[in-house]
């Protein structure tokens, strides 16, 4: 196929899609990459809006938010399958103005991976996803378009002794996932899936193919946990892997306000970042959309959500050390092997689902879904009248609603790794991070959901951090903050949210992007902005 033959297709299958003005201009871009990608078959990596696949890409992520929504749609969806492709698609972008977003799949909370209110195009790297395990040396290279469940399953399947500390949701994309942190059940024991990386391969704005040695110690510091959007598109990871037991245990217990668990959520905070290192307590507080009243209340369930690395004897008896108020008992628990774990703990597998799901999730259905998101990190536990707060703001969510708050407990080795370490802050002094989550069913909920939601955060301000009121960079807040919707936030709006997430390392991920990124290439409405000269 000859190059005109390839610029006549695509202007085919873009021409009635968009009456933007600037219509020639991106018909420009589609022939800078038709001239740069002339030997691959254009056809499957380029997808434009007239083709049949374009649908399916654009709305093919299960975390996607019904509630994002933006005045544009990409011109092009681009999943390359070879680096090559992806510099000839940095080169045009430069060329002709258009704006890159890049998903590698999972949750983007916020929607920046495929949304933008400028004409843009998205970099899918959904084909960059093969993954390599060294069972000697204890490594693995997995690309960026892979899932932490495909991970994991490649890792276990090589050695039942190894594991890796990432998410629990195994449809994440280990892109983001891993730049922005890593938070999973096995953090108080090994650290953030950030702290655990220890090459990368990335293309830069100038098209460089670069890895630790070549792009330097502060590039590489940015990428582990400062959010990889910023400084280039990174394609591959590589991890350290840690050993395991054959079996860990796992509980999942729930209460209601009826059975203590005011009084248990309490006293969990006195405790959750001073048990053994090897117990991660997680607490989830929720009231789901069909809630039923009793007494004129919702429904609250506390669950407490477990991973114990070793086994049930050695289980209890922490628990009957640290949290004997939650009456644990033997028959609570299950002994199970890792991988068995990535699976218990994920809500959308039914018991006894096998591990090779992993390999196959379904990104082509997107759950009817509107969501937001925000996060908080406390430092002094919530007092019992703080809780009751908490419920009676519960009880003033609309119907068709839900809400759930996690709280992910710190400590253990998350607490031994200083502040500047990483770009990712969140360090000693943390008792638990808060997610908050309100989802609803129905678009003309959204308005009264989201206003909750905000209602509650505001509540919540004098029991989190202080100055600043910090935020974990991978549940990604636009209200936090002036956002710029062309991605070009100055350093001055983007400080607002900057030291929410990064704390003192956000002036140091500004000096590095705008040594490696002066003009702004790679951006979003919360990238990481260049100081102007």
């Amino acid at each position: 196929m000859t190059k005109l033959t390839i610029f006549v297709f695509l202007s085919i299958w873009f021409s009635s899609s968009y009456s933007w003005s600037n219509k020639t201009h991106i018909d420009d871009f589609l022939q800078c990459l038709s001239h740069q990608i002339i030997n691959s078959n254009s056809s499957q990596i380029i997808h434009t809006p007239e083709n049949s696949s374009y649908s399916t890409l654009f709305n093919s992520f299960f975390s996607d938010n019904q509630r994002i929504t933006s005045n544009f749609k990409p011109s092009i969806i681009f999943t390359p399958t070879k680096e090559s492709q992806i510099k000839a698609a940095i080169r045009c972008s430069k060329i002709h103005g258009l704006q890159i977003r890049i998903r590698s799949g999972g949750h983007d909370h916020e929607g920046l991976s495929y949304t933008s209110e400028t004409p843009f195009f998205i970099i899918d790297l959904r084909n960059l996803r093969s993954i390599s395990i060294d069972t000697q040396k204890k490594t693995a290279w997995v690309q960026a378009g892979a899932t932490i469940g495909e991970l994991y399953y490649r890792i276990a399947q090589k050695s039942k002794k190894l594991a890796f500390p990432a998410g629990v949701c195994p449809n994440v994309g280990v892109g983001g996932h891993f730049s922005g942190g890593g938070y999973g059940m096995l953090a108080r024991k090994f650290g953030t899936a950030a702290d655990n990386i220890i090459d990368a391969k990335l293309i830069d704005a100038n098209g460089q193919i670069l890895d630790r040695e070549s792009m330097g110690e502060d590039h590489f510091w940015a990428i582990r946990g400062g959010g990889g959007t910023s400084f280039g598109i990174i394609t591959s990871w590589k991890v350290k892997l840690h050993d395991i037991p054959e079996k860990v245990t796992v509980f999942n217990v729930t209460r209601t306000l009826d059975q203590n668990a005011t009084q248990l959520v309490y006293k969990w905070q006195h405790i959750a970042d001073k048990v053994d290192d090897n117990l991660l307590l997680r607490l989830f507080l929720r009231s789901n959309i069909s809630s039923p009243f009793k007494r004129g209340q919702r429904s609250i369930n506390a669950i407490f959500f477990t991973m114990f690395v070793g086994g049930v004897d050695e289980l209890l008896h922490e628990m009957k050390k640290s949290f004997p108020e939650l009456g644990l008992m033997k028959e609570d628990c299950i002994e199970m092997s890792w991988i068995e774990s990535i699976i218990f703990f994920y809500i959308g597998f039914p018991k006894g689902t096998s591990p090779d799901v992993l390999l196959n999730w379904n990104t082509t259905t997107k759950k009817q879904l509107y969501f937001k998101g925000k996060s908080d990190y406390v430092q002094y536990p919530i007092s019992i009248m703080g809780l009751e707060g908490i419920w009676k703001l519960y009880n003033k969510l609309g119907e068709n609603a839900g809400v759930e708050l996690q709280f992910s407990p710190y400590g253990g080795k998350l607490s031994e790794i200083s502040e500047s370490e990483t770009p990712f802050p969140h360090r000693a002094g943390n008792i638990f991070m808060i997610e908050y989550a309100a989802f609803w069913m129905k678009m003309e909920n959204s308005k009264r959901s989201l206003d909750w939601s905000r209602k509650l955060y505001r509540y919540m301000a004098k029991y989190v951090s202080k100055s600043p009121r910090a935020a974990y960079f991978n549940y990604r807040d636009l209200d936090i903050g002036v956002n710029n919707i062309n991605g070009n936030t100055s350093y001055e709006q983007a400080r607002i949210w900057g030291v929410k997430y990064f704390k003192n390392n956000f002036d140091r991920l500004v000096k590095i992007k705008t040594k490696i990124d002066p003009t702004n290439i790679f951006r979003n409405e919360q990238s990481i902005p260049p100081l102007l000269s």
